[in-house]
């Protein structure tokens, strides 16, 4: 019977043999920046699998996000930048200079006491990584927080690193009351939005009837908007709740129960949009009394 690592080295040896000549020609068209789509699209896959409970499902989404790992290595090693060699001996590395109190020394004897010690050492590491060599050369503690991921993500790592600091709200109650504000801020922005003030622009051909908003005001209203984002990723962050997680499990109860509404609707030979506004609601109402009923049983 194949151990883990000969079943490791197979797969290193396929991914091998598909980028190799006289191998898949679309495996080997593909470069970093054409493969970054799908790392993103098998993350997520991942994700849903977990959030479904599907750990069937979920065995062969991990297969498909390490083939993403395999194949950054091989263009990696192909152009001589590192290999998959490198990859795993980094990982070991980080993990155990980052476990102290399992491979060394250090006492840690409670989860929070872990953390404290693993943000410890990834300040220390940003700072060997970022320093300029100057004895008095401080990074930024938000370095190193990409960009590129998801906005919600984003915002939860840099209040994160933030927090670290001791730049954060006191309680709980801080934050609430910081989103009445930034509520408030949103509400004095829409007194000047052009009449009849802002409405939905879900009906009739894409941007027709839409009010036309001046550049500057649209700019405030982003601004604002994107501040209301910010506490609530702060207050799902004080609250130990993932924010992307909890959003897409929103998503999924909105899907459910609209499209709930809709099969009974069509069981009249209608469409959503031939129904009343509230004929709708009546229906939303019911479906989340359903789905309240279903759970309890």
């Amino acid at each position: 019977m194949s151990t883990t690592g000969e079943r490791f080295e197979r797969a290193v040896e396929i991914m091998e043999r598909l980028r190799a000549p006289g191998g898949c020609p679309w495996d080997r068209e593909q470069t970093f920046d054409s493969i970054k789509p799908y790392t993103l699209e098998e993350t997520y896959e991942v994700l849903e699998a977990i959030d479904n409970r599907d750990w069937h499902e979920l065995a062969g989404e991990l297969g498909d996000l390490l083939l993403q790992v395999l194949f950054y290595a091989e263009m990696a090693k192909e152009q001589s930048l590192f290999s998959i060699d490198d990859v795993i001996e980094r990982l070991s590395t980080k993990l155990v200079d980052r476990h102290p109190h399992v491979f060394g020394d250090v006492k840690a004897d409670t989860a929070a006491e872990v953390k404290k010690n693993w943000e410890a050492l990834k300040v220390e590491e940003r700072k060997k990584r970022q320093g300029s060599g100057e004895p008095d050369a401080r990074p930024s503690i938000l370095a190193g927080v990409s960009s590129a991921m998801p906005s919600l993500l984003e915002a939860s790592k840099l209040s994160s690193r933030a927090a670290q600091a001791g730049f954060d709200w006191p309680n709980i109650e801080g934050l609430l009351g910081k989103l009445h504000e930034e509520t408030e801020e949103l509400r004095e922005e829409l007194k000047a939005f052009p009449a009849p003030g802002p409405r939905p622009q879900g009906h009739g051909m894409a941007g027709s009837g839409r009010t036309v908003v001046p550049e500057s005001l649209q700019e405030r209203m982003e601004e604002e908007v994107g501040d209301l984002f910010f506490v609530l990723v702060n207050i799902a962050r004080y609250l130990s709740v993932d924010p992307e997680s909890a959003l897409r499990k929103t998503n999924r109860k909105f899907k459910r129960r609209f499209q709930w509404m809709e099969e009974r609707l069509q069981e009249s030979g209608r469409a959503a949009d031939q129904a009343s506004m509230d004929e709708l609601e009546s229906l939303w109402q019911r479906a989340g009394a359903q789905e309240k009923q279903e759970k309890s049983a």
